[in-house]
């Protein structure tokens, strides 16, 4: 891994090995430090355009790949991957770092993970930032059922309950994995000609065909990275996080939904996986909160509009968090 990123520090947390690429301009340790964290397909490098940006801006970034991705360790055990352990991990990494508060941005699953930060981890959490993922209320029945209801049983959420076929899958041809992820996003005008075809992600990689470069967000040395990194990882550590959907219903009965901190949303307008509108009426389990909307971005983000992103982020938190 190159292309302007850092080298990677290797951090045991809890008794796996994360890796963590810092770049630290707050030596006198001024602000509270910003932590990276990728969803799904995604690695730590997902955040080249950010990091470097919010160090030019005065803060300690921290991207990381989690447990089961990119150069972290990747045990299959499914159970390592609840919520409960995830969120563990991170509070050690802040540990191994020391770290006592950090501001949590993630995208995707990285963002329903910081979210449960703020419901798990609160006391190692300053602020929160969820780019394109909101949060949401408890559902009143486990989520892959619902999954079933609402868009059969070809939505890659429950197809991914089959143990080790998704993995194996994927794996018999990376590179067009990784294509078929990271391509431009449809108009919204084609959103309901595409629902729920579009979600059945194991269905499109058997019948996709090769993309043309002009449709993928990212380059060729940049697909190449992502491939090296699932070389060395395998699908079964992000897999695992969607094996897990209904556990982490399980855990959260009972619990403070309520998130008490600082709290930034950024959504996409052309996100067919997490649109904006899904991001109604969060304010009522984080009170603090903002939002902002990308126009013209698809659920890539960090990649599609890398510079209204980072000045959304850079902004809320020189307003919020900067002392």
């Amino acid at each position: 891994m190159d292309l302007q990123f850092p080298d990677p520090a290797f951090i045991d947390a809890n008794g796996v090995k994360i890796a963590a690429y810092e770049v630290d301009v707050d030596p006198e340790r001024k602000q509270p430090p910003i932590i990276l964290v990728h969803g799904w397909p995604e690695i730590a490098f997902s955040w080249r355009n950010q990091i470097h940006a919010l160090a030019a801006a005065g803060y300690r970034a921290i991207a990381i790949d989690l447990k089961g991705f990119g150069r972290s360790d990747a045990p299959k055990d499914v159970r390592l991957y609840d919520i409960e352990h995830i969120t563990s991990d991170l509070a050690a990494v802040l540990d191994a770092l020391d770290i006592e508060k950090a501001v949590f941005c993630g995208h995707d699953w990285g963002g329903a993970i910081v979210w449960s930060m703020g419901q798990w981890r609160a006391d190692r959490v300053a602020a929160i930032i969820g780019v394109c993922t909101p949060v949401r209320p408890r559902p009143p029945a486990p989520p892959i059922e619902i999954f079933k209801k609402r868009f059969t049983e070809k939505h890659y959420f429950v197809q991914f309950q089959e143990p080790e076929a998704p993995e194996r899958l994927f794996e018999t041809d990376i590179e067009r994995f990784v294509k078929m992820m990271f391509q431009k996003p449809p108009s919204r005008e084609r959103w309901a000609s595409l629902i729920p075809r579009i979600y059945d992600l194991p269905g499109r990689f058997k019948n996709a065909k090769e993309p043309d470069t002009d449709s993928l967000i990212v380059s060729d040395d940049v697909i190449k990275i992502y491939v090296d990194a699932y070389k060395r990882s395998g699908f079964h550590g992000g897999v695992n996080l969607y094996r897990n959907v209904d556990r982490n219903w399980e855990l959260m009965k009972g619990r403070d939904e309520i998130i008490r901190k600082p709290s930034l949303w950024i959504g996409a307008e052309l996100d067919l996986f997490l649109p904006p509108e899904s991001a109604d009426g969060m304010e009522e389990l984080v009170p603090d909160l903002e939002k902002h909307v990308i126009s013209g971005s698809g659920h890539w983000a960090m990649w599609e509009k890398p510079a209204a992103l980072n000045a959304l982020l850079i902004d809320w938190l020189n307003r919020r968090i900067s002392i």
